[in-house]
């Protein structure tokens, strides 16, 4: 059986009926793997060497590239797609989206929860599927990952031929142009930090106050006079200051050999509020006492997924950076924590995998793709969740009013290296957490929005009724984006949007937006605003 991944759970809980129950950095020197194409000096003007590839509705591609967003909640009809191959080919396109005045955006893995891309005030895609290369880059020491490549063709390329991985996220479709820039974490950032601590350079293509397109390379370098873009691109989130178009990594980890991956079902029945309350509680005390950097509970990264009672199971998913003995003695100590006063018995099944097999599994066979309408909300937690909390999350599982399968809230493991980095260092806010929480709902049809929006929105805001309807005192995680946090209606707390995303980073984030995009040529609705709006 293949390690589970997001992706499927997230089609779990989005199905209806019965499917819906359904770290040493590298230390050698890296073999040369040619010169990289790049700009004679950075931050000059680059001229595509030849056309891109440019679709309008007239062509017989036009649809399912236009149709490439993950949530069905949001299509748009640009009128061009470009699917450029060279940094010059996104510079030309856009200029030209400039020139005519047309609101342009980037594409990369097409997984974005929001209608950033999918709207119909959008009228050109870049979409960055073509732009795909891993190199080592000899001149920068780094190795170089264009912002078009999925995760799970990054870690093949970096392991395959350097042995050493960027540690991301878990799903291998995400693209990598639209996660690190927001922070990117997944099952080795316990361990290893986030990707953005990893991040030495990136390569942007801006526009300036004259309306010219250029492409920009800055770094982390102290004395970059670019270095506020790299900075912003740190955990700022896509699609507010340019289009990234490669990025630069140094001191990569390498991975485990194999990992042991795992995969518990507690079953609904038979589990009362007090049991699901001990579940829920006994997970959130083994995170506080095993996330501290270097811990050795740090190997172990996990997903408890609560399901609506009429899934029928909870899930708890994983895996163990470690095989043998110690990997079973660390998953055993878990499972021991969550049982305790909890009575049911959950059943286990555990694979040791090799580590690129368990970070490149697609999916199952039957895997329908991105057929669904997705909401989805955040939040950090410092601690478990509090018993009211855990009780209001036991109310909206099990309430009889709303007769649907779908719905989770995933408690997903954090911390360790994560919070070892300064503060400062990166634009990610965050660093002083234990879990990070995921709320998500999914269904098929467009006359049910309201419904199942509505179910998730009272979730969230019970959850944290005494801070406003959100995460007020811990923030929220921008890649899961959920435009609700900008809407009074939801969010009462007083607390705006870029607080919960970005904290006391904001202001630092919107001096480099006036610098980089003055314009306002790269928005969304949930993009970092100039000053003064």
């Amino acid at each position: 059986m293949p390690e589970p991944t997001r992706r499927r759970t997230v089609l779990r809980a989005a199905a209806v009926g019965a499917a819906a129950a359904a770290g040493a950095s590298a230390g050698t020197q890296p073999a040369a793997a040619g010169p990289l194409p790049s700009e004679a000096v950075p931050g000059t003007p680059v001229t595509p060497v030849t056309p891109d590839i440019v679709l309008d509705p007239r062509d017989p591609r036009y649809a399912a590239l236009a149709a490439r967003g993950y949530n069905r909640r949001f299509t748009g009809r640009p009128r061009r797609i470009h699917l450029p191959t060279t940094t010059g080919q996104v510079v030309h396109a856009v200029q030209e989206a400039v020139r005519r005045g047309e609101h342009v955006v980037a594409r990369g893995g097409g997984h974005c929860f929001e209608d950033f891309v999918d709207n119909d005030g959008v009228r050109v895609i870049v979409d960055l599927s073509r732009m795909t290369a891993v190199r080592y880059d000899d001149a920068r020491k780094a190795f170089m990952v264009e912002a078009g490549s999925s995760l799970g063709a990054a870690y093949r390329a970096l392991f395959v031929g350097w042995g050493v991985t960027l540690p991301a996220g878990w799903c291998p479709e995400v693209g990598v142009g639209g996660h690190v820039p927001g922070g990117g974490y997944g099952t080795l950032c316990r361990l290893h930090g986030l990707s953005v601590d990893r991040l030495y350079a990136v390569e942007v293509v801006v526009v300036d106050r004259a309306g010219r397109a250029r492409a920009v390379i800055a770094t982390g370098d102290e004395n970059d006079p670019n270095r506020d873009l790299w900075w912003a691109h740190t955990g700022g989130g896509a699609g507010s200051f340019g289009i990234v178009t490669r990025f630069w990594f140094r001191d990569l980890p390498e991975p485990p050999a194999s990992v042991l991956s795992f995969r518990v079902e507690w079953p609904w029945k038979g589990l009362g509020r007090d049991e699901f309350t001990r579940l829920v509680g006994n997970y959130g005390t083994w995170t506080e006492h095993n996330s501290a950097a270097g811990a050795h509970g740090t190997r172990l990264y996990s997903e408890l997924v609560l399901f609506r009672e009429m899934a029928g199971n909870h899930l708890l998913v994983g895996q163990v950076a470690d095989t043998g003995q110690a990997a079973r003695r660390l998953l055993d100590d878990l499972l021991t924590a969550l049982g305790r006063g909890v009575g049911a018995q959950p059943f286990v099944q555990t694979h040791t995998l090799s580590w690129l097999t368990a970070a490149s599994v697609i999916g199952s066979p039957d895997d329908p793709g991105p057929l669904y309408r997705l909401a989805v909300k955040s939040a950090y937690a410092k601690r478990g969740l509090t018993r009211a909390q855990i009780h209001t999350v036991h109310h909206h599982l099990t309430r009889t009013d709303y007769d649907y399968p779908a719905g989770i809230v995933s408690l997903n493991t954090y911390g360790g290296r994560v919070n070892a980095v300064p503060t400062d260092a990166t634009a990610v806010a965050h660093r002083d957490s234990v879990l990070k929480l995921m709320f998500l709902t999914g269904w098929e049809g467009a006359a049910d929005d309201e419904r199942h929006r509505g179910f998730l929105r009272e979730l969230y805001r019970d959850v944290y009724a005494d801070t406003g309807g959100v995460p007020a005192r811990t923030g929220a995680f921008i890649n899961y984006a959920d435009a609700d946090l900008a809407d009074p209606r939801h969010n009462t707390s007083g607390t705006p949007w870029h607080v919960l995303y970005h904290g006391a980073h904001y202001p630092a984030l919107q001096r480099a937006k006036d610098r980089w995009d003055p314009r306002n040529v790269f928005h969304h609705r949930l993009s970092v605003r100039p000053t003064g709006h």
